[in-house]
């Protein structure tokens, strides 16, 4: 099967769920000057912090299927796998934002976050197992050390929520800016046949 369909399709995925996070912001009731957003700050850095990590999502598996030539019926539940957590993320963005000092929503925020980074793993790894080792990916993919280190911090993240949910925060963030990083793997191999053409 081609790939259209799913890149399509997910990128409409992607793009519902930034728009109902941006939708959750609320216009401050009650006050209209600056001291009637300061409720908001947690709700705002919130947003801002999934926004980064559906952004992240996206240009990953943008890059990721680009250098993908077909896909199969696993292909497909994989990547809808993955879809079903990133659209848990608007639930989460909005607990975390309205209860940040709580340790349940760090947690659950953390939990999301976490099996996101294992669905993405296994759908990196059917498009590998479908294409074979020595395919475009599977090359460019090599040792993956942010792939395997995300979910280490992520369910520390997780632990740490009970002992102080800001700690938490921090390691999101730590994982985040890891992944903003620019990492030119897929870009490398993809370049690579046309330059030895030229």
């Amino acid at each position: 099967m081609g790939k259209t369909r799913l890149e399509a399709f997910s990128d409409g995925v992607l793009a519902i769920v930034i728009t109902i996070m941006v939708l959750e912001l609320r216009v401050p009731e009650g006050g209209h000057d600056l001291s009637a957003l300061r409720p908001l700050v947690p709700v705002f850095l919130s947003y801002v912090l999934s926004f980064v990590y559906v952004g992240l999502y996206w240009n990953n598996h943008h890059h990721m299927l680009h250098a993908t030539h077909q896909v199969s019926g696993r292909i497909l539940w994989a990547n809808l796998h993955l879809l079903f957590w990133l659209s848990l993320v608007p639930f989460t963005t909005r607990w975390v934002g309205e209860s940040p000092s709580e340790p349940w929503p760090a947690a659950v925020y953390g939990c999301v976050l976490l099996l996101a980074a294992i669905a993405y793993f296994l759908l990196q790894g059917s498009i590998v197992a479908h294409e074979g080792p020595g395919s475009t990916l599977a090359r460019a993919i090599g040792s993956d050390w942010k792939g395997k280190t995300s979910p280490f911090f992520y369910a520390l993240g997780i632990g740490l929520a009970f002992v102080h949910p800001w700690l938490s925060y921090a390691l999101y963030v730590l994982v985040a800016i890891l992944w903003l990083i620019p990492d030119r793997r897929i870009e490398r191999r993809l370049d690579a046949p046309r330059e030895s053409a030229t």
